[in-house]
């Protein structure tokens, strides 16, 4: 039983890890059901103390003080009988196995609450987006995933293409490192659209580690990392069908299959195909809301599994075809210089390969071996009017990973990585703006070494860090500390501090700026930028009434040695690239409260504030188009029942500064207001299917004016960049899932 557990924990987690304790007084298990599946979510308390519970993590694993070495467990989960377990020795490791409740097995049911999950186990300061969050809206992709999310922002780059960025801790999502199931992807050219990649029907959970996370995957990680899961063929549903269709013409499709071809082998297969072929212009500037696109995106994967090896390996492609700008149906061919209308245009292929094996050496030492493959390649074609702008990336990475736990209180883990990053840059854009040529080549190679202490069953530190030589900078170190500390079973406190590195790219980072008629000046000595991060968090879990009122709070302090500047304020009518002379800095404050209000209902409220500044050509500043603060209150309700389901989200985004405008012709002010988002979603649940309709922005704000000089796109004022807010009013959709369940 404890190597089928090790097992599936290097299943779950994409890094073989076994894990088996000695200490006195904390019980620890995985919560699963009869299949093997990890239950997310599931409440855990020892019966003599009801109070003190705890929720299994993402992998199913908990850890929970108890009384003495004999003790008897309560388990819920929801939809599953509740299961009492005697507990005869605590420093064995626990594999809890749930039934189904008989009433319910016709009805289908998620993870209670509103499925954010922070992980209250890790050192890290983990937050788990559950497969039960992903269906609480359209969540049509990876960015969409993040819109009831108190700590990730989404957001439109422009007011032109569609495409959407993410902040973390206040800062672009270029220096969030983002990965699929623990290896880096979604860089450099996919960092453009590569959110919309991700079908969210494929995604099984989401993982967002906040400030200086592990080193294990490289360095590249400065204001946190984002780990995707997709659904494993083990353990998915033999068959998902999703349709989903928008009152803006917008049109989705996603199928997910899952086979078991005998007790060691199974696979699964993935499609996802999109449209939107309607033209909306609602305010009338002859340049459409939305761009036209149509793709599709295939995925296969495989996972073979023996008791003491696991291996895993997939392919994915993505074909995405973009057309936007100026509506030849409603706009004046005099509009525009020469009646050329003002045209973006993005095309897209993409190829991604992964092998994953893993290989226990000890079950009763937790030792274990995983050796990570992946590759892919991204072909990627735009033209913005008359600037051409191609990119084609190469990426290799692998990585050999070792753990093993020591004695109880020791666990270390270590590895070496290898990255290979080849760009080629080519158009009329790179010719006039990188002179020097837009040909770049990186290898990068490195080792790193993570230690966990736990002297006291309270305590745990995490101390790590990595040396790297890359073919473009030289060496480099990243240290890294965690720290956490368990003072009351209520209450856990969390500190880190680390480096971060990474690769900055003017035009691949920063494409979305092409949407302007604003010249480049880039700085031919662009170095490698550095920053370093501190932060500490608490959580805590207050008995009331008979729930836990679950409270957080944590500031986040991100400070750059070295970065690439982006320069919207020295001239209207161009942006500057140059590195750091002065001092940029994040400050971010958040707190969040959540607590189940009656059997069915769990709100949840939270409160970001956010002071991030650069140094721009010597003047210290807010940083341009960033919100001071965002509020949001999200709630979810689910029948007694279970056929009935409620979700709606209220963002109350802050106002901030707009780059500076021209003082002797202003086209925009100097600040943006405060704003509302409303977002509401009703589910209901039927034997094998669910039919949803919501809505997005119900309040219907919109930004006036989002493209400054649309009357004359060729001109120099152009610029569809200066997006603070949404540029469309509410949004309406209605959509189907229809499920065979795996028994």
């Amino acid at each position: 039983m404890k190597v089928f557990a090790t097992v599936l924990c290097l299943f779950c987690a994409c890094c073989v890890c076994a894990r088996q304790f000695v200490e006195g007084g904390v019980v620890r298990g995985y919560v699963m059901d009869s299949e093997g599946n990890c239950l997310v979510g599931a409440r855990v308390s020892e019966v003599a103390d009801s109070v003190s519970a705890v929720v299994s993590d993402g992998d199913g694993y908990f850890e929970l003080s108890v009384s003495g070495d004999v003790c008897e467990l309560s388990v819920d989960y929801v939809g599953f009988e509740r299961l009492r377990h005697v507990v005869e020795d605590v420093g064995e490791v626990q594999v809890v196995v749930l039934s189904e409740a008989a009433e319910l097995r016709e009805v289908t049911v998620e993870a209670g609450g509103l499925g954010h999950l922070k992980g209250r186990l890790s050192v890290l300061n983990v937050e788990h987006v559950t497969s039960a969050a992903l269906t609480r809206a359209a969540c049509c992709n990876l960015s969409e995933s993040f819109e009831s999310n108190p700590s990730v922002d989404v957001s439109y780059s422009d007011a032109v293409t569609g495409a959407k960025q993410i902040q973390l801790l206040g800062l672009s999502g270029t220096y969030v490192q983002m990965l699929t199931e623990n290896f880096p992807t979604l860089q450099g050219a996919a960092s453009v659209y590569g959110l919309d990649y991700v079908p969210g029907p494929w995604m099984q959970s989401i993982a967002v580690s906040k400030g200086a996370a592990s080193v294990r995957n490289g360095a590249e990680s400065m204001t946190g990392q984002i780990d995707v899961e997709y659904k494993k063929p083990k353990t998915a549903d033999p068959l998902l069908l999703n349709l989903f269709g928008s009152s803006v013409g917008r049109f989705e499709g996603n199928a997910v299959g899952a086979w078991e071809l005998n007790d060691r082998l199974s696979t699964a297969l993935f499609f996802n195909g999109y449209g939107q072929e309607s033209s909306h212009d609602g305010n009338g500037d002859s340049f459409l809301d939305m761009p036209r696109l149509r793709g599709w995106s295939g995925m296969n994967r495989w996972h073979f599994q023996t008791p003491r090896f696991v291996s895993q390996c997939g392919v994915k492609f993505v074909s995405d075809r973009r057309r936007s700008g100026q509506d030849l149906h409603s706009m004046s061919m005099g509009d525009d210089v020469g009646g050329v209308p003002y045209v973006v245009r993005g095309r897209t292929d993409r190829v991604e390969l992964f092998a994953k094996n893993g290989f226990v050496l000890d079950a009763d030492r937790g030792e274990s071996v995983a050796v990570i493959v992946s590759g892919s390649y991204h072909d990627y074609h735009s033209d913005y009017a008359q600037r051409g702008y191609n990119v084609y990336q190469t990426n290799i990475y692998g990585s050999v990973l070792y753990e093993g736990e020591f004695g109880g209180k020791h666990k270390l883990a270590a590895g070496l990585n290898f990255k290979l990053d080849r760009y080629r840059e080519r158009g009329s854009v790179v010719e006039e703006y990188l002179p020097w040529g837009g040909d770049t080549d990186e290898r990068v190679a490195g080792g790193y070494v993570e230690f966990t202490w736990r002297p006291v069953s309270v305590l745990s530190v995490m101390p790590g860090g990595r040396v790297d030589y890359s073919s473009d900078y030289g060496w480099y170190v990243t240290p890294r500390l965690h720290v956490k500390y368990d003072p009351f079973v209520w209450l856990s406190v969390r500190a880190s501090a680390g480096k971060g590195w990474r690769r900055p790219l003017v035009l691949a980072d920063n494409g979305y700026l092409l949407a302007s008629s604003r010249v480049f000046y880039v700085s031919d000595d662009i170095v490698q930028e550095e920053s370093w991060n501190y932060g500490v968090s608490a959580s805590l879990s207050v008995p009331l009434w008979g729930e836990s009122l679950e409270i957080g709070g944590e500031w986040f302090y991100t400070y750059f040695v070295n970065q690439m500047v982006v320069d919207l304020d020295r001239d209207v009518h161009g942006v500057y690239f140059y590195n750091l002379d002065g001092r940029s800095t994040s400050s971010v404050f958040q707190v969040d409260v959540s607590y189940p209000v009656v059997r069915g209902l769990t709100v949840m409220a939270a409160y970001r504030w956010m002071d991030v500044r650069c140094t721009y050509s010597g003047v210290r500043l807010r940083k341009p188009l960033t919100s001071r603060y965002k509020a949001l209150f999200t709630a979810g309700y689910v029948s007694p029942l279970k056929r009935w389901q409620l979700d709606v989200t209220l963002q109350l985004n802050g106002g901030g500064r707009l780059p500076s405008a021209d003082v002797e012709d202003p086209l925009w002010g100097g600040s943006f207001p405060w704003f509302p988002n409303l977002n509401a979603q009703v589910t209901r649940r039927f034997r094998h299917f669910d039919v949803y309709v919501g809505g997005e922005n119900i309040t219907g704000f919109k930004q006036g004016n989002p493209i400054i000089g649309a009357g004359d796109p060729y001109g120099g004022d152009f610029d569809a960049t200066l997006v603070w807010g949404p540029t469309m009013g509410g949004r309406y959709y209605v959509g189907v899932r229809y499920m065979i369940k795996k028994f």
